[in-house]
């Protein structure tokens, strides 16, 4: 079993201070793995990065259509939003359009990512409720299918007629049976692949055509993201200013421990990455290297370059260090 191989590093005075490693995988529109680095056989927790396999069944069981769904609403189900109100407010009408509220949300509270949405909030001494989670929209889109299908309300259970739905479809799509969960910030559970896996199920997002069902939900899930890159992340972070600076060609999406999914579907492949220790600079660096490399990310876009080759500077602004590719990745 191959082990993981360093993707990105921290040098500080000349000397290397840090040093990430992890695997990656670049998979074709034929399942077949272009290009690999480390163990394409490691087991991960795709995390967050997933989010556009569990919103499947919203568009396969008619769910969205039924609910009247625009394509934003499909942006923030593929989500972790930063609580901003351009994403609490959609969530709160979508959830009072289904006839439901917060308190249907089995999601759990936490402050916004969103700075002013967080300082609005402590600032009136409001706690966060749950639609301020950033799964709140994936929530919101499980929530639609549950009512559709006249479901049971514990729809984060892994029990759960819901969550056995996207573990098929999770399993279809990775090409291999999952070898168990692990329960998910949100609760909701998070099922385990291969990073191959992962990467020949974001290939096949790429790859869908509108020949079936699958490959049209596929699609327009994809197509979503990439319209609404503010949605599926928020001002400042890695997946909406990357996205934006793709022109809307390239879907990505982070996960939590450094994972990190992109769909290419001019070029028909999909890239899954996971840092081994879990380190978010890392992971961001690392997806930019990749984009870079296969030609839909410039290298010195000012977006590239605040994650990868980015200078580190200290709290009076003197420069300490940079953080980079590890030698022999990419």
């Amino acid at each position: 079993m191959a082990e993981a191989v360093p993707m990105v590093e921290l040098w500080r005075g000349g000397r290397l201070e840090s040093r990430h490693r992890g695997h990656a995988v670049i998979c074709n529109a034929k399942g077949e793995i272009v290009e690999a680095w480390g163990d394409p056989a490691a087991v991960i927790y795709p995390r967050s990065a997933c989010k556009m396999i569990q919103a499947l069944p919203l568009v396969e069981t008619g769910a969205a259509d039924a609910a009247g769904l625009s394509e934003a609403h499909l942006a923030l189900s593929c989500a972790s939003h930063s609580g901003a109100h351009i994403h609490t407010d959609r969530v709160t009408r979508w959830l009072a359009d289904l006839g439901l509220g917060e308190a249907d949300l089995r999601c759990g509270s936490h402050l916004p990512f969103d700075p002013e949405a967080a300082k609005e909030l402590t600032c009136s001494d409001t706690a966060p409720c749950q639609i301020h989670n950033n799964c709140s929209g994936k929530h919101s889109g499980f929530l639609t299918v549950v009512k559709h299908l006249g479901l049971g309300p514990e729809y984060v259970e892994p029990e759960h007629p819901l969550q056995q739905r996207i573990r098929a479809a999770f399993e279809e799509v990775t090409g291999e049976p999952s070898p168990g969960y692990g329960i998910d910030g949100c609760s909701a559970p998070n099922f385990a692949t291969s990073v191959a896996g992962f990467a020949r199920a974001l290939a096949g997002f790429a790859a869908a055509g509108e020949g079936d069902v699958r490959g049209r939900a596929m699609r327009r899930l994809t197509r979503a993201m990439a319209a609404y890159p503010e949605l599926v992340a928020g001002e400042g972070r890695a997946c909406t200013e990357l996205m934006r600076a793709m022109g809307g060609k390239v879907s990505i999406k982070t996960g939590a421990e450094a994972v990190f999914a992109a769909i290419l579907p001019e070029q028909g492949l999909g890239i899954a990455l996971k840092i081994e220790d879990g380190t978010t600079r890392a992971s961001e660096a690392a997806i930019c290297a990749l984009l870079v490399k296969l030609g839909v990310l410039e290298a010195e876009h000012p977006a590239t370059r605040k994650r990868l080759n980015a200078v580190q500077r200290n709290w009076r602004g003197i420069e300490t260090g940079v953080i980079r590719t590890a030698e022999g990745f990419v």
